[in-house]
């Protein structure tokens, strides 16, 4: 009897892929999505542009993949304690932005998301992805309306704050922060 065909991707092909997935993020955060071009990235990543081609026919795919790629961030494992949890899970996200520069790729991804149903739906995965442990935690003590204000009011304030003021939130602005919003939460009881 035969044995049945390995189906597990190839991990040259794997290592192929995450290269080129990951000199393409390099491009759009270094030099925006104009740059993103097959030959482009073919010479960033030291593929050829047939190998660039023969996984992404279309920048769309490419662009596509090069953002999904981003859903495997590190998240923190919650604890049960609510407090450092959500100061652990934006630490974390501040550690995400300063490494894959986040920030720039979510300037970038919002761009392209305002003429591109499929990348607004990339963008949306995104960020409900990116949301999550958060909104899990605040989950425990609201919800509704109050729910989606306190993610946003946590999560907007470290983009905000990496996009707009120079760089992610330090650790006691990241305090500050999740102590402000808890305290609003309990005044709404």
């Amino acid at each position: 009897m035969a044995a049945a065909p390995d189906s597990s991707p190839d991990a040259r092909v794997v290592r192929t892929r995450n290269d080129i997935l990951a000199a393409a993020l390099k491009i759009l955060a270094d030099e925006g999505q104009e740059s993103l071009t097959h030959p482009h990235l073919a010479r960033v990543a030291g593929y050829s542009r047939a190998t660039v081609y023969k996984h992404w026919p279309t920048r769309a795919d490419l662009l596509q993949d090069a953002f999904d790629w981003l859903h495997d961030m590190p998240h923190h494992t919650p604890t049960g304690d609510l407090r450092e949890d959500l100061v652990a899970e934006l630490t974390m996200f501040r550690t995400v932005i300063r490494t894959y520069r986040v920030d720039r790729l979510l300037a970038v991804l919002a761009d392209l998301a305002v003429s591109s149903a499929q990348m607004a739906q990339v963008r949306d995965q995104m960020v409900a992805d990116g949301e999550a442990v958060v909104r899990s935690l605040l989950g425990t003590v609201t919800h509704g309306p109050a729910l989606d204000a306190a993610a946003l009011m946590l999560t907007g304030f470290v983009i905000n704050a990496a996009m707009l003021h120079g760089g992610p939130p330090d650790d006691e602005l990241i305090a500050a922060a999740v102590d402000l919003t808890l305290a609003g939460i309990r005044a709404e009881d």
